[in-house]
């Protein structure tokens, strides 16, 4: 129970750390360019490009959880693409095609669980080999050629998922939402959550306490693998194209979205918040970059500037609060002592 609360104190520090990074980072965006900052345009452009690489962030926050990672969802995503706009271009069947879309994703992420859990294989070794198979599955398959969906654009499914609601908000910006909230109760609220909490901390006591940490970990590879494909697809739709290099890119800021958000490498913390925030910053700082005037040469180096600062905060934060919870332990001692 102790921990638990100790736990919670750290995570509201951790979302409340990067809530001031984000409004520090937007502040300076602001000052550099209001013109930009304070027009709606350049927030409907976050809005209907940051939601992929967000939805991938916040659920490979639950595999960083457990202490594993997952390089191969960026593949996953170009292979499921592929899958989503072949199907359709043959069958004229966009259900047909999301649903079998997202099948191959829950298979891709259930076949990473396999090796990992199973097998045994270290996940980062693991999925650098199935980050090379799918995306070589997906230029064998498509021969380096993309292909049009068009005529997607007059369907249900389309305006439900990446159409624009009230004619200013795309639809994928509240699927991000919706997914992280639906994340975040689950890893605070369910069972599952705590239970992958436990599994990331200390796998051999979580067996001790009953906890089926194997099953935790194939929930938490497969509901990756269909958020990549569901990703694949909005990708698709919101271009109207299926490129054969969808979802080159994402993998470096979705994990870099999930570090700064506060969730820790070793396993055992986490928080969706934070990942959501995270996402937000790494998504809008490129054209924040360039919109106040600084050269776009600078946009790596500033990127690996805040993961490293907001990184370096986060390890000092949970310094001090070990030195308090051991100045605590030892007050409670002096005070046993001078009462016996």
């Amino acid at each position: 129970m102790l921990e638990r609360i100790k736990q919670k104190i750290i995570e509201s520090k951790l979302q409340l750390s990067i809530l001031g990074i984000l409004i520090i980072v937007f502040t300076i965006f602001i000052i550099g360019n209001p013109k930009t900052f304070l027009s709606y345009n350049i927030y409907y452009a976050f809005m209907s490009t940051i939601p992929f690489a967000a939805i991938l962030a916040l659920s490979v926050t639950l595999v960083v959880i457990l202490g594993e990672i997952d390089l191969s969802f960026p593949s996953v995503v170009g292979f499921c693409a592929w899958v989503f706009a072949a199907l359709f271009n043959k069958t004229n069947n966009i259900y047909l095609a999301f649903v079998c879309s997202l099948a191959v994703g829950m298979f891709a992420g259930f076949i990473n669980s396999v090796f990992v859990v199973r097998i045994g294989i270290p996940s980062l070794i693991v999925t650098i080999g199935m980050q090379y198979l799918w995306r070589g599955l997906v230029m064998i398959a498509c021969g380096g050629l993309g292909l049009s969906m068009v005529k997607t654009q007059g369907t249900v499914l389309y305006k439900v998922l990446v159409g624009r609601i009230g004619g200013v908000v795309p639809a994928q910006a509240i699927w991000a939402l919706v997914i992280a909230i639906i994340l975040g109760l689950i890893l605070n609220r369910h069972r599952y959550g705590a239970h992958l909490l436990y599994a990331g901390d200390d796998a051999v006591s979580a067996r001790m306490m009953g906890v089926n940490v194997e099953r935790v970990k194939t929930i938490a590879f497969v509901q990756l693998g269909v958020c990549a494909a569901f990703v694949g697809v909005l990708a698709t739709l919101e271009v109207l194209y299926f490129w054969p290099s969808t979802g080159e890119g994402y993998l470096m800021k979705s994990l870099a979205s999930v570090f700064i958000g506060g969730t820790s490498v070793f396993g055992g913390m986490g928080t969706i918040f934070g990942t959501f925030i995270g996402a937000i910053i790494m998504g809008s700082m490129e054209a924040g970059i360039v919109s106040t005037g600084i050269s776009g040469f600078w946009t790596q180096f500033i990127y690996g500037l805040v993961i490293v600062l907001s990184l370096t905060i986060y390890a000092y934060m949970n310094k001090r609060m070990r030195l308090s919870e051991k100045l605590i332990r030892s007050i409670k001692s002096l005070f046993k002592k001078i009462k016996k």
